[in-house]
């Protein structure tokens, strides 16, 4: 089962659903604004992602508010604090089967993370 971090207002989520639909693949979705990760499961997605681990913040306009710079979230440490705080930060979407996870941008990653 593929696990899909899923923010319904961001476009490149939304894409990363009909895409497993248009590739009949189920997937289980997860609103991570409605039931943000915990430190323990951030830290086990961490465990799993393919992408470096500071990609998985965004830096969007949000992050510059809260007074946070790339060195802010340059370790994991770092990265699973700001999460835990600011959940809205987290990249998306992310995929997740089994052992491995990636961050579904660009697009066209997750056909072929779903093919897999």
């Amino acid at each position: 089962m593929t696990t899909v971090l899923h923010n319904k207002a961001c476009s490149t989520s939304r894409a990363a659903l009909d895409t497993a639909a248009a590739e009949g693949v189920e997937v289980e979705v997860h609103d991570y604004l409605k039931k943000p990760l915990t430190e323990s499961e951030l830290r086990d997605l961490i465990g799993k992602l393919e992408d470096p681990v500071t990609d998985l913040v965004r830096r969007d306009p949000y992050f510059k508010a809260q007074g946070l710079t790339d060195s802010d979230v340059a370790t994991q440490d770092q990265v699973v604090a700001v999460l835990v705080e600011h959940p809205r930060l987290m990249q998306r979407p992310v995929l997740i089967r089994g052992d491995r996870a990636i961050i579904g941008r660009p697009k066209d990653r997750v056909a072929a993370f779903l093919a897999e």
